[in-house]
């Protein structure tokens, strides 16, 4: 993408912060072409020294500068803050919503015009540089546009053009999955603790194995049925948890959370 492209991003959370951390670092363009806007005087000047990048409070001022604005707003916020920039977005800006649940026809409604808009739900690994994306656009998107956005997308991890009819669904098996991992690792840990692990340690090793699981299926390409398989042995100790974990409802409770918290998300 063109280096001398401004990088607007409204809300300088985990999910803002994380954004701009991946763009910053992956030199797309000059640190100071990088603006977050962020009511928080602390927030803004760990973001200032850790990146190089330019912060701001006013959201205004961020858009009247910017080439791509990101909204990293909760959903509770947005239509208070598109109010405030609405007449402030250059007209050839590509807008870029980062907000559960708000579909494409809502963002574009709230700013009562035409928009060159991307959807996309990205998840917590975006503050490593390991998001899990999936984006969709309106077709007012250039292929252009498109090239660039998915250049900043893949600066904070993985992505994925899905349908919009899907973005409910990769809210709740991506947007939410650090949350039912860690709740995993959590319950893991916990057992370990209670077999006489310190809790620390049990930490620490529950965390590598499920980084080294999944990092083993993306690049072997293995899928996790036949992973579980491979680690499965006939009369072993790994089927024994298995059995067990299917019996106490594990897979079942996995589907009813991740269906709960897509139709959450539909009603937003």
């Amino acid at each position: 993408m063109d280096s001398s492209k401004i990088v607007g991003i409204i809300g300088g959370g985990n999910m803002g912060g994380g954004i701009a951390k991946g763009i910053a670092g992956a030199n797309l363009v000059s640190p100071k072409n990088i603006i977050v806007a962020d009511i928080n005087a602390k927030r803004r000047a760990e973001l200032e020294e850790e990146l190089g990048i330019r912060c701001v409070a006013g959201n205004v001022e961020l858009c009247s500068e910017a080439d791509i604005i990101f909204l990293a707003v909760k959903p509770f916020l947005l239509a208070d803050v598109i109010e405030e920039i609405r007449d402030y977005v250059n007209e050839d800006a590509l807008v870029i919503s980062v907000v559960a649940g708000q579909k494409l026809e809502k963002v574009e409604g709230l700013f009562k015009r035409n928009l060159h808009l991307i959807r996309i739900m990205p998840n917590l690994g975006a503050v490593v540089g390991e998001s899990m994306t999936g984006y969709t656009p309106n077709d007012r998107v250039t292929e252009e546009e498109l090239s660039d956005a998915v250049e900043l997308f893949e600066s904070f991890g993985k992505c994925e053009r899905i349908g919009e009819n899907l973005m409910d669904v990769i809210t709740a098996v991506s947007g939410s999955a650090p949350a039912y991992v860690c709740t995993f690792i959590d319950a893991m840990a916990d057992a370990a603790v209670l077999n006489g692990m310190p809790r620390a340690k049990a930490y620490t090793i529950c965390e590598q194995a499920v980084l080294g699981t999944a990092k083993y299926m993306l690049e072997t390409g293995v899928s996790p049925s036949e992973l579980k398989d491979m680690v499965c042995t006939p009369g072993g100790t790994s089927i024994v948890a298995v059995t067990v974990m299917e019996k106490e409802g594990l897979r079942g409770a996995v589907h009813a959370g991740v269906t709960a918290c897509a139709e959450k998300s539909r009603n937003l």
